[in-house]
């Protein structure tokens, strides 16, 4: 019988492999490993009895305890909806100013709908509202359609120009693709235009003059005759310092030029009446908030 080597400083017996002079240890698994490999198995065989485990051909094993976790979610469903539906119910039908004045329906309203207008909103008018070229800012004064919780909520409910069959209607004549205004009217419209809004403009008293003839015979019927807009037809106030889509020359020169048809979806079927009152209140808000 051979007796194998061992290594001198630890006792241990060697496997008989060496590398570069390095001796490997033949060293037994530590019993705790062993302790806790054995508890695993047990714990493992535990759990299998007594939660559910195993698939079976059409279900499976529902253990001892009879755990569901479906059935913990459903609950929670339940218990959450139930929750919902009394602060949802009063957004649902009471008024913008009633639901205004009670802190605790407010509280629901600040906690649900920045995620609200993030998810549907934010994609086109931005994250703090401010809208862009082609986006209106909703946190200025100047409303296409009118700022007050009906008329939002009306707005968000059909949409403008969208497919839905009360949608809003609203669209900025091509004067110049139809051949209503030749070029040079339209850029001694743009300067008169400009003047009414505190723009910078170098034209003189004449061009002014045939631009506000040129403005009452063309556009005055839209955005009315003192050009501050007309809400129920969507046309914007000219005399303020807010663009949709630019103040500058050029970018009223194609607005004129070209013609403009704004679009927003209507949210009637895809939010609830709920979602678009926490939106209303939220973007009124917003607007409260930047004009402090």
């Amino acid at each position: 019988m051979s007796v194998k080597k061992r290594d001198p400083l630890t006792g241990h017996e060697t496997t008989g492999h060496e590398w570069d002079g390095i001796t490997e240890l033949n060293t037994r698994v530590p019993r705790a490993i062993w302790w806790a490999v054995g508890i695993s198995h047990v714990w493992a065989l535990i759990y299998w009895v007594l939660m559910p485990a195993w698939p079976l051909v059409t279900t499976y094993t529902k253990g001892l305890l009879g755990y569901d976790d479906q059935a913990r979610v459903e609950s929670q469903v339940v218990a959450a909806n139930s929750e919902r539906a009394a602060w949802t119910r009063a957004l649902a039908t009471l008024p913008a100013e009633e639901i205004r004045s009670d802190s605790v329906l407010m509280a629901h309203v600040e906690r649900t709908a920045p995620a609200l207008y993030g998810d549907n909103c934010a994609g086109c008018h931005g994250r703090d509202a401010a809208g862009g070229p082609g986006f209106p800012s909703l946190v200025d004064d100047a409303w296409l359609w009118g700022g007050d919780a009906d008329t939002i909520m009306e707005t968000l409910r059909v949409g403008i120009n969208a497919p839905h069959l009360e949608s809003r209607w609203a669209q900025m004549l091509a004067f110049g693709e139809t051949g209503i205004l030749t070029r040079p009217q339209i850029r001694t419209v743009v300067d008169y235009v400009q003047s009414l809004s505190g723009l910078e403009t170098e034209a003189a008293a004449e061009r002014l003059a045939e631009g506000e003839t040129i403005f009452a015979e063309n556009c005055a019927s839209c955005h009315d005759e003192n050009a501050q807009g007309i809400q129920e037809l969507g046309a914007p106030d000219l005399t303020d310092d807010f663009w949709i889509y630019g103040g500058d020359d050029a970018s009223m020169f194609t607005t004129i030029n070209l013609g403009r048809q704004g679009w927003m979806p209507a949210w009637d079927e895809r939010l609830t009446l709920a979602d678009r009152m926490a939106l209303t209140l939220y973007i009124q808000n917003l607007g409260a908030e930047k004009t402090e």
